[in-house]
């Protein structure tokens, strides 16, 4: 009895020790939240970008940020909030320049392509922008290379190297372990169900993936031959040749501007903001910047129009049910777009669309919503890093579709994976089954066991349908006939600028050439933008959130650069179960 006790009194003192230090976190949360207020900035300041985070499409409401368990750390801003910083930093008096720091562009291309072409916006205001790393990754240095000056640490690392692609096959892993990845699928180029059942790329996948690798390294040496008036057949051959092996070596092919070090760029810093050179310079940090003197920067006919152009953000994989800022959920967007559909002050949609699919059924829902607000009101298409798979399902029925010369698209094709678990059960784990059924298919999709040939043929015939629906629904959306979409379909990948030319995109642009084209479409000379989904409250979010948060805060921690390899093969799991209009894998350019 005295242990019981014991025992009873232990959990008592546990739970309540846990409700006070969520009680804690929560009042801190609330003191943030509550504490922010509008930052002033001084004149002759200086904008200070810093990029070394995962750059979401939307500023996360995250109600851990800025508390001490979680590192005191300034808030990851989303792509919205940094392109209207850089806007708002354009016609901002008390800007003088901009000073992009050591950044990793752990994002996709589009997403660098948007930010870029924000700071060649802004250099029209005769501003300078300055840029300087100790490592130059390809990403950061093609966003760096439309500065003024690029300047590199004398000891620091520049990579030119060109890019690579590659996959994780996980066959041998799977084998190991006796379990087999039964495929069904449509598709000739649908490689997603490669890294279970290859070791290797097929020729087919090999085929797509150089044609679309080198469609977008063909980007990526055009613009940085364009900012840095190098040709562009000489950059391929310095990266080709191995040429640039030390930062002396990048200053030698002009790919940098000057060796120095930190010290030496804030000193030129406040040469250019007339700053004494025993002073301190005055910068501001975008996260600091988005909080200043926003209401003085809104256009007034933004504030007084009733007219609305509705942003909706569909970002991350695909399923049913809710989503948030980085899963689709059908239910969430399909509330979105009905919402936004017979609200009579919205006259125009935006679907921003940055996924790499999922599930077939849940792009179909998604789909059949885009359909039934084209019939009410125009509704434009942004594309993010990559739009692909069931990620251009539901962008296909738009009245115009706007992608990135380097986002990911197409890969239009279905397929399924059922494992078949029956050698780990039985050799490995010494488990066995049995049962009884009241029809011949009653246990069709029973891990413990292959599929017949008559319950592949069932699934396979689905698939089938799955394909006929998607090429359907392409051909009627871009107005073209379904066997033509068959040709340039087959689970295939494009980028932007070859989807541009087989007329999968209208053209080539980015989300503020999607308002635009919105508005004209609705005749509209004076609006305001609102988002959706709405994103959650504070205490939503702490009530729902914290573990998950936690977990993601620590685990990307531990695994910094390989974090990517952990969702790889957690991405894994999500194949085996319903039928998936999915891209092949993430494209990691290296």
């Amino acid at each position: 009895m005295k242990q019981f006790f014991k025992f009873v009194f232990a959990t008592i003192v546990g739970f309540t020790v846990i409700v006070v230090i969520g009680f804690a976190i929560l009042l801190g949360i609330i003191g943030v939240a509550s504490s922010e207020k509008a930052v002033e900035v001084d004149a002759n300041s200086v904008l200070h970008i810093k990029f070394d985070y995962q750059i979401n499409e939307r500023t996360p409401n995250n109600p851990f940020n800025n508390l001490p368990f979680f590192g005191d750390k300034k808030r990851d801003l989303g792509l919205n909030d940094i392109l209207a910083s850089i806007k708002k930093a354009k016609n901002d008096d008390n800007i003088k320049g901009i000073f992009l720091d050591e950044s990793y562009m752990m994002n996709g291309q589009a997403t660098t392509e948007e930010i870029r072409n924000a700071l060649i916006d802004f250099k029209r205001s005769k501003k300078f922008v300055i840029a300087y790393s100790e490592i130059y990754t390809q990403a950061f240095y093609y966003l760096a290379s439309v500065a003024d000056k690029v300047y590199i640490n004398p000891k620091g690392i520049f990579e030119f190297r060109g890019f690579s692609s590659e996959v994780t096959f996980l066959k041998g892993a799977l084998d190991k372990l006796g379990i087999e990845a039964q495929i069904i699928k449509v598709g000739t180029y649908k490689s997603a169900v490669e890294p279970l059942v290859l070791t290797k790329m097929s020729d087919a996948n090999r085929l797509q993936v150089t044609s679309y690798l080198g469609s977008m390294y063909d980007h990526f040496l055009a613009g940085i031959s364009k900012s840095r008036d190098i040709n562009k057949d000489s950059l391929f051959n310095y990266a080709n040749s191995g040429r640039i092996q030390q930062p002396e070596d990048a200053l030698k092919y002009k790919l940098v501007d000057g060796l120095k070090y930190k010290d030496e760029i804030l000193s030129e810093l406040k040469q250019r903001t007339d700053v004494k050179e025993k002073d301190d310079l005055a910068s501001v940090d975008l996260d600091d910047y988005l909080k200043s003197n926003v209401a003085a920067t809104t256009d007034p006919k933004e504030v007084s129009s009733k007219n609305r152009i509705a942003v909706i953000y569909a970002s991350g994989e695909i399923a049913g049910g809710d989503g948030d800022d980085n899963s689709i959920g059908s239910e969430t967007i399909s509330k979105a777009l009905r919402k936004v559909r017979t609200d009579d002050n919205v006259k125009a949609v935006v679907l921003r669309v940055n996924s790499p699919g999922g599930s077939s059924l849940a792009s179909d829902v998604i789909w059949r919503e885009v359909m039934l607000t084209k019939k009410v009101k125009p509704i434009i298409v942004s594309m993010g890093d990559v739009a692909a798979s069931g990620g251009y399902y539901i962008a296909c029925a738009a009245d115009s579709i706007i992608a990135e010369p380097n986002t990911i698209t197409g890969s239009i094709g279905i397929f399924a994976v059922l494992p078949n678990m029956q050698k780990l059960f039985n050799d490995k784990l010494g488990i066995t089954f049995d049962g009884v059924k009241t029809g011949k298919y009653a246990d069709l999709g029973d891990v413990s066991r292959p599929l017949t040939p008559e319950e592949r043929l069932i699934l396979q015939n689905s698939v089938n349908r799955g394909y006929d629906d998607f090429t359907k629904a392409v051909a009627t959306g871009r107005g073209k006939t379904q066997a033509y979409i068959n040709s340039i379909g087959q689970g295939r990948v494009w980028t932007g600028t070859q989807a541009l030319q087989n007329g999968l995109v209208d053209r080539l642009g980015n989300i503020n050439d999607a308002v635009k084209s919105a508005a004209k479409k609705a005749k509209l000379k004076d609006y305001k933008i609102v988002s959706y989904p709405e994103q959650k409250s504070t205490l939503d979010r702490f009530g729902e959130g914290l573990s998950a948060e936690v977990k993601a805060h620590f685990v990307k921690a531990e695994l910094g650069e390989n974090y990517r390899y952990y969702e790889q093969i957690k991405g894994v799991t999500k194949l085996m179960r319903t039928p998936q209009a999915r891209m092949s894998y993430d494209v990691v350019i290296k």
